[in-house]
Formats: C-alpha cells, structure tokens, sequence
C-alpha cells in the first residue's frame, strides 16, 4: 500500500505541484501587465493606446514563435523548454532596466516581447503536459486547478508591484530594483526546473511510428482551411483572450480614471471572479452540467455585464468588469474541444492554429484604448465587448455545428 501511494506521489502528485508553482510565475508574468498599463502611460507620457502597446509587445511573441516552440518542444522536450523558458523571461526583465534608464519606450516594448518568447515556450510547455500527465477523461479538472493558480498570481502581480512602484508618483529609476529581483527569482525557478524531478512525458500518437488515429470526416479533407468550426473556433480563441485580457488590464486604469482609491487592486477582483468560475467548474463539469451549457451560460453572463457596464454609473459598474473574470472561466475549456472535434489526422494542426489565436490578447486592449482616447470614457469603450459575447453565444448554438452538416 506504501509503495502504491509513493509510487502515485512520484508519477502524479509531485509533478502535479511542481507545475501548480510553475503556472503561478506564468499568471504573475502577465499580471505585470496590468500594473504597467497606467505606469508606462504616465512614466512615458504616451496615450491609452499607446499604453496598450504593453499586452500587444507580449502577446505578438504568441504568433511570432507559436510554430518555433513546437520545434523547441520537439528538438529539447517539455522539461528543458520550460528552462529555457524562463532564462528568456529573466532576460526580458532585465532589459527592462536600460529601457528604464534611457527612458525608451520602444525598448521598453523590445524588452516586453523577449518576456513575451518566454511566455510562449512556457505555455507550448505547461498547457500539454499538465494534460497528458493523467487521465484523459479529468484534463478538464487539471487545467482549472492550473487556473487558479495561474489568476491568483495575476492579481497578485499588480499588489506587489505596487509596493515599489509608485502609479500616482512615476518615477522610472523605482522600475530597476525590483526587475533585477524579478529577473533573479526567474532564473533560479529555471535551476529549479531543471533540477525538480518531472517525469518527461508523451501524448498518444506523439511518436512518428504510432499510427494516427482516423477520422471518417477529416480523412475527405486534406486541408485544416477545409474545417470551419476549426476556423470559427480560432476566431473564438482570438476574441476570448482579447476581452480575458482587456478584463485584466484595463480594470485597473478605470478604477484611476473615475477616482477610486488603492485602484490596483481592482485585478484582483477580476482574478477572484475567474478562481470562483474554475471551482464551479471543477465540481459542476461534466457531473451536473455539460462543457457546453457552460460556456452558454458564463456568454449570457459576459453579455449582461458588457451592458451593465455600460449602462450603470463607474463606480458600480466598474465591479461587473471584474464580473467578466466570471463569464470569461469556462469558455476557454468549453471552445478547444468543439473546435478541434473531428479533425484526426488534423489535430495536431489544429492545435497550432488555435494556439496562435492567443495574440487577440494584444490586439484588443491597444483597441480599446484607441476607442477610450476617442470617447474620452472606458465607460463607452466597454460597448466592443458586447459582439464578443454575442458571437460566443453563436459559436455555442450552432456555428461548432457546422461540421455535422
């Protein structure tokens, strides 16, 4: 019985932690985002939409090297990838520091998209081997307890940031110190890796030799372009990240703007809405409601509150902004598997594709500053959300059907 437990503490539990930690840096790296979006607006004295070029820096790496992390993967595996991963992200910290010394926004921006390369290979690394580590059939549970992990130290990030860095006070010397701590710590969590005993793990049909498995439908296709709930879905993907992050990092410049008080920590609540959506996924999905209904209900929820947002006054309705971080929790699981339905000998193309979606991420919050700047009101800016949620709505109902047909 000893040996069963220690042997199930070796293969599951203990990789299960590591990885917990190696998800919580991930969530904190993009949560110094939403610290630096009201930051580099005052410390550069640039625009909304200029401040917004923050999340685009970090998330174009998302498209630039989706398809060379696979590679990476391929060539080095997933333990040495996440070395290699974070040993990028420290460098990206570091040259924030002469970004800050030269006041140079555009090697500010630089200094983000080398973080952002880290970001990928990490991602490439963590999301598939958290779901291959177990079985199949509780990869759902997994990437929720991930989750959490990953939006507590989101919103943790702008907390602590706060402490050395002053958003009513810039001052671009109080960036060095605590990114040359930051760098530090990265560095030693890569060692960390490289040490921690993670099994190397291989999905089904991973290796060249084993035979794919096949798909009556996807074996008339010989093209990925000829899958449209593929297509539909990546758009999904693309629109899904765009408002989770816009539902991130713009809650705490709107909390500046209508005046509140300690207004970074306004990303935690958006972080807490997403950990209570994961739990009731835990514990709802697929025992009492299926992926899809959901989806369908968290979109009806993100649809009432991109309109009560709108419709209520700033200091009411900026708390339904974080109420997205609720809406938002259970779509992401519900889109992968409907979009990647039926492709077999696709799939792995599919992947990738959908992977490369995850650059809405830095498309939206630069198009919601520009729609800020214009109304002179992220009050009004908010109304881009509502087609989002509309259209994750029809995705739901009836456009991941169209394969049937």
């Amino acid at each position: 019985m000893n040996g069963e437990v220690n042997s199930r503490w070796k293969s599951f539990v203990r990789p299960m932690i590591i990885i917990a930690s190696l998800f919580s840096i991930l969530g904190f790296a993009v949560g110094i985002n939403a610290f630096f979006v009201p930051f580099v607006k005052a410390a550069f004295n640039i625009n909304s939409a200029m401040s917004y070029l923050v999340t685009t820096a970090t998330f174009s790496a998302f498209v630039i090297f989706g398809i060379p992390s696979g590679k990476v993967l391929k060539s080095i595996g997933y333990k040495k990838s996440m070395v290699v991963s974070f040993l990028l992200m420290a460098l990206g910290m570091l040259l924030i520091v002469p970004a800050a010394k030269w006041i140079s926004f555009p090697f500010f921006l630089f200094a983000l998209f080398v973080n952002g390369i880290g970001q990928t290979l990490l991602n490439a690394a963590l999301n598939p081997y958290i779901t291959i580590l177990g079985p199949e059939k509780s990869a759902a549970q997994r990437i929720s307890i991930m989750g959490i992990c990953n939006k507590l130290s989101l919103g943790l990030a702008p907390v602590v940031l706060a402490l050395f860095m002053d958003t009513a006070n810039v001052r671009l010397n109080d960036a060095i110190a605590p990114f040359y701590v930051i760098a530090g710590i990265l560095v030693f969590l890569g060692a960390l890796s490289y040490f921690a005993p993670l099994p190397e793990v291989k999905a089904a049909g991973e290796d060249e030799n084993e035979p794919e498995n096949g798909s009556v439908f996807a074996n008339s296709k010989t093209s990925i372009l000829q899958f449209p709930h593929l297509m539909l879905g990546a758009l999904a993907i693309f629109l899904y990240v765009g408002v989770e992050m816009i539902a991130l990092t713009s809650i705490n410049d709107y909390a500046i703007e209508i005046g509140l008080p300690s207004p970074e920590k306004f990303a935690g609540y958006t972080s807490a809405a997403y950990v209570i959506g994961y739990l009731i996924g835990i514990f709802l999905i697929p025992r009492i409601i299926s992926q899809i209904n959901a989806m369908l209900i968290c979109s009806f929820i993100g649809t009432a509150s991109s309109l009560l947002i709108v419709f209520l006054p700033g200091t009411s309705s900026i708390y339904f902004v974080a109420v997205m971080g609720l809406a938002n929790s259970l779509i992401w699981p519900a889109i992968w598997p409907m979009a990647l339905a039926d492709l077999g000998k696709f799939t792995k193309a599919g992947s990738s594709l959908m992977v490369m979606g995850i650059a809405g991420g830095g498309l939206a919050p630069p198009f919601l500053g520009l729609l800020k700047d214009h109304f002179s009101s992220y009050q009004q800016a908010y109304w881009m959300l509502l087609p989002v949620y509309l259209y994750f709505l029809l995705y739901g109902f009836r456009l991941y059907k169209i394969r049937i047909k």
